[in-house]
Parts: C-alpha cells; sequence; structure tokens
C-alpha cells in the first residue's frame, strides 16, 4: 500500500487536504475494504480517492465544478471509481441511501444540517470525522457529536513543517482533525 502524494494529484485552485491531514482522516475513520464513504466537500478528491484505493465504494459531494471536475480527472488518473455529486450540501445527501463513513471537509455554512443528516442515515457503529481551520466550525462539531452521544471522540491538532532546500523550514497550515462513532 502506497499513499498518493500532493504533488501527484492534478490542482486547480480548489483546497485540498495534504498529505499529513489526508493520511490520518483515513486513519480515524478506519477506512478499509466493503466500507461506504460519503466525502463532503469533497474538493479536489484527495480523500475520495485514498479511501477507493482502500477499498471502499465512494460518495464525494463538491458543489464548486471545478472542484467535482478535479475529481473526475483525478479519479481517472488513480484508475478508482468514485460517484460524484456536483450540486450543493445537505439538499443533495438525501440521494445517497447508504453509508457508513463520512468525512466532512467542508460545510458552506451548513455543518448542523449536514451533520444531521449524516446521523439520521448513518448506522450506529458508523464514523464521522471532518477537518477545521477555524475554532468556530470545530466547536459546532465537537458540540454536535457530544450533543448526539457520539462515542470514541477523537481530537487532533496536525501541524506540520517540512524542510525544502536550501535547510529553510516551511509550515503548513494547523488542520483540526475531529472524529466520533455513532453510539
Amino acid at each position: 500500500m502506497r499513499w498518493i502524494r500532493d504533488e501527484e494529484f492534478i490542482r486547480g485552485n480548489i483546497p485540498m487536504t495534504k498529505f499529513d491531514a489526508r493520511i490520518a482522516a483515513i486513519a480515524a475513520m478506519e477506512i478499509e475494504k466493503g466500507d461506504t464513504l460519503l466525502d463532503v466537500g469533497a474538493g479536489t478528491g484527495s480523500i475520495s480517492i485514498e479511501a477507493a484505493l482502500q477499498g471502499a465504494v465512494v460518495f464525494a459531494v463538491e458543489a464548486k465544478e471545478e472542484g467535482a471536475n478535479l475529481i473526475r480527472q483525478n479519479a481517472s488518473k488513480f484508475g478508482v471509481d468514485i460517484e460524484i455529486i456536483s450540486e450543493q450540501a445537505p439538499q443533495c445527501l438525501e440521494k445517497i441511501q447508504t453509508f457508513n463513513k463520512c468525512f466532512i471537509g467542508g460545510s458552506g455554512g451548513k455543518l448542523r444540517q449536514i451533520f444531521e443528516h449524516v446521523n439520521e442515515k448513518m448506522p450506529s457503529g458508523g464514523i464521522v470525522a471532518a477537518n477545521f481551520i477555524t475554532l468556530r466550525n470545530l466547536n459546532e462539531f465537537m458540540t454536535l457529536i457530544n450533543q448526539y452521544t457520539y462515542e470514541d471522540i477523537e481530537l487532533k491538532l496536525i501541524q506540520v513543517s517540512y524542510m525544502e532546500n536550501a535547510g529553510i523550514v516551511k509550515s503548513q497550515n494547523p488542520i483540526f482533525l475531529a472524529k466520533g462513532r455513532k453510539p
């Protein structure tokens, strides 16, 4: 099993979950063959593609046309099948009947509505995980998973720096990764 490096993805002007945060998210969701992942705010599809390579069936929800096109291109490049839903969440989520894992990479200001839909549809034992760059959205998510009495709750701050040529250290923006298991 080989993880895909950031530079291997086809990218545009759409945010992408970076390598270290992506691997941590896949691990937090315990993605394995036979899972069905709902990836909301899928961006370039980096989470979707890594999950599909692990054997999951993937539904990628991305409202931006550029993002949906990048997911298509990346899925083709890495030889995986991903069902792309090019619409705004939470309205389009009714189209997806079953999933046991969910990743929220973007919510367009509708985090509560998306979470409530996920909570309603996801079976007991399912895992929801999300990345956040703002404390406001992180706090809202943590409030929701506690309100709905999720178990195995984890919160991580992922902050990565890499050494470039000439010994210069370049930092990436810190990302909060939160997850919980539906009781």
